[in-house]
């Protein structure tokens, strides 16, 4: 997918086995960039629009989460971009890291921290009665942690223009000029977290709450001069300011 990616166990039956359940949530991965890459010619995305082509069950699981997310969003999210191509990545990093962190609970790991790119799925504790914390970064300072978030099941995507560049565009009118420098999203699993912080992020300070509607534990997002606005549901995650 062209980011870093790493997987921290903590809690697993043995070294073998977390070794084979790390390889298993690297092959989702591995696979999920090769099928739903737009960048890719052969990939499931590209040849879906081609004419007669249809949808394997798992592109057909993605595009319904994106039409989901477009409908909720009244149409500021998609999976269509400005040129009329498809391009599923709003959906598929978020998607894809959730499946291979379900990969490693289904091969008896308790306990890891998978991070892909800055979007982070925690289960059970690193040591005992510590929770996983998860940074969120400065914009314009990589260095610096503008929150850290303490979780233990749970999961934070941050969607942004301050490392790709303007690569999110507003689905109703093809824009890429937001009112938001970054937005994070903290909810119970990487799917939601991710689709919601790339809406939060189109639509601008005054959907965070919106966006706990729609199932994120916490919101926060961060404007052009710095200022930082927060919404939470009525279990949020604690997010201590760095």
């Amino acid at each position: 997918m062209g980011i870093p990616m790493s997987i921290d166990v903590r809690g697993a039956p043995g070294p073998r086995a977390a070794g084979a359940a790390v390889e298993a949530a690297l092959a989702v991965l591995r696979s999920a960039d090769e099928r739903f890459s737009p960048f890719r010619a052969e990939s499931e995305v590209r040849r879906y629009a081609r004419p007669g082509a249809s949808a394997s069950v798992d592109l057909a699981e993605i595009l319904a989460i994106g039409e989901r997310a477009r409908a909720a969003s009244g149409g500021a999210f998609s999976v269509w971009a400005p040129d009329g191509s498809l391009d599923t990545n709003g959906v598929v990093k978020g998607w894809a890291a959730q499946r291979a962190a379900d990969v490693l609970s289904a091969h008896g790991v308790t306990s890891f921290c998978l991070n892909a790119g800055g979007d982070v799925v925690t289960r059970g504790e690193p040591e005992p009665g510590r929770p996983w914390r998860t940074g969120v970064r400065d914009p314009w300072d990589p260095r610096r942690m503008l929150a850290v978030v303490e979780q233990r099941d749970g999961a934070v995507a941050t969607s942004g223009t301050y490392e790709r560049g303007a690569h999110v565009w507003d689905g109703r009118t093809g824009e890429r000029s937001l009112a938001l420098v970054a937005a994070t999203v903290v909810a119970g699993d990487l799917t939601t977290a991710d689709v919601l912080a790339t809406c939060v992020l189109v639509l601008g300070p005054q959907s965070l709450g919106w966006a706990v509607e729609q199932g994120a534990r916490q919101a926060f997002a961060v404007l052009p001069d710095g200022r930082i606005v927060t919404a939470a549901g009525p279990d949020p995650t604690q997010a201590d300011a760095a």
